[in-house]
């Protein structure tokens, strides 16, 4: 074991013990210290009288109060310090209680009183022994480094307590921040699951919707297309409850952290099965065009490429009455620009819901922009354009 590691538990008990019982710890220790020469008087000693104890307990007994009222508590032992070298009955050999004071100023006054307090002291000490006989240099030397030392050690003192403090609020500080940050974090994932639960929710019931409406002619006209009509219903009905309880299980999930656990998410490569899934559960004749050569894209981007598509088709089915939907993929090096069109009624149709404002969040969320309105040919467009992984920093800056 260190030396430090055996010390650390008895500082630690020091720190939080009750400081006016250390304080009069600290006043009994320097009232035994002065009384050392009535408690074992020598032969050589000076004279001793009751008056001089008096006065070197005055040095002492302030002390009581220090942290409480330092300036009182150092006027006190600095008005009985040279009363007592000046009574000479005896004079203190070390001012035990000066340097307590100058260290407790030095550590807890202003400025303008530690350092009044300090040049108060320096210039007592050097006149009143001036006026005592057979005094030595060096006695100078040694009573007046005790008393820089002192309040050099008061200084060391008050600036590890300001660094500890800074350390303590900057913790603070970081803290509040951390949890700031995993709030914000736990917010946007909630955020995006529940955009998420939106894309699944109205693109699964708009399919089946679609498939009901059209089911009782399907059943009087051609009865094995109605089975498979109604086999879609149900697929289309168990894979939107399927995401969906993936979703809730991730809401309830409890992490360590407080994060939001992730789930897997689909991508550009599924939109080929996406439009599939609307040709055959609609009717609708849906087209995918590829133009360029991919390149890589961050992971929310391509969530975001999914969904866009996803939302555009959703409404497409539900509002435009349209015949054929057309999506597009053209890829640039730094970029990619996916348009949706089809033949329906156009920005006349009445787009309900946050389908569009979806669109356009999503792709702002990753820095690119969305474009919807009018095609060129009728029927209505949305083109949104998403960057690439190496681009992004610029898009979002």
């Amino acid at each position: 074991m260190s030396l430090r590691s055996a010390f650390t538990p008895v500082v630690t008990r020091w720190r939080s013990a009750n400081p006016y019982a250390l304080d009069t710890a600290l006043a009994a220790l320097v009232l035994f210290a002065v009384s050392l020469h009535w408690i074992f008087p020598g032969k050589g000693d000076e004279q001793l009288t009751w008056q001089g104890w008096l006065l070197a307990a005055a040095t002492a007994v302030p002390l009581v109060w220090r942290r409480r009222s330092p300036c009182a508590s150092a006027w006190a032992v600095s008005a009985a310090t040279p009363a007592q070298a000046l009574y000479h009955a005896p004079p203190p050999d070390v001012m035990y209680g000066g340097m307590v004071v100058l260290y407790t100023m030095a550590a807890l006054a202003r400025p303008w009183q530690r350092r009044l307090m300090l040049t108060g002291w320096v210039v007592g000490v050097v006149v009143t022994m001036q006026h005592q006989a057979d005094k030595q240099p060096f006695e100078y030397a040694f009573h007046l480094m005790g008393l820089v030392c002192a309040y050099a050690l008061g200084v060391l003192a008050r600036v590890q307590r300001a660094y500890t403090t800074e350390l303590e609020d900057r913790a603070r500080r970081l803290e509040r921040e951390r949890a700031a940050d995993t709030a914000r974090a736990r917010a946007e994932e909630r955020s995006r699951i529940a955009r998420d639960m939106h894309d699944i929710l109205a693109h699964a019931v708009s399919l089946m919707v679609v498939q009901a409406e059209a089911g009782p002619v399907v059943v009087r006209k051609d009865p094995e297309r109605a089975e498979a009509t109604f086999d879609t219903i149900a697929t289309t009905g168990r894979d939107a409850m399927a995401q969906l309880r993936r979703i809730l299980g991730v809401l309830k999930e409890e992490r360590p952290d407080g994060e939001v656990a992730r789930l897997p998410q689909p991508s550009v490569a599924a939109l080929p099965r996406l439009v599939r899934q609307v040709q055959e559960s609609t009717g609708l004749r849906t087209e995918l065009r590829t133009t360029g050569e991919p390149c890589p894209l961050p992971s929310d981007t391509e969530i975001a490429a999914y969904r866009v598509v996803q939302e555009a088709l959703t409404n497409t089915v539900k509002h435009a009455r349209a015949s054929r939907a057309l999506v597009e993929l053209d890829w640039a090096e730094d970029h990619v620009t996916l348009t949706m069109t089809d033949d329906g009624r156009g920005p006349s149709a009445p787009v309900g819901g946050h389908g569009l404002i979806g669109i356009r969040e999503r792709a702002a969320a990753c820095g690119g922009s969305a474009e919807t309105g009018r095609g060129p040919d009728g029927g209505f467009r949305v083109v949104v354009r998403l960057p690439a992984a190496g681009d992004r920093q610029g898009a979002l800056g």
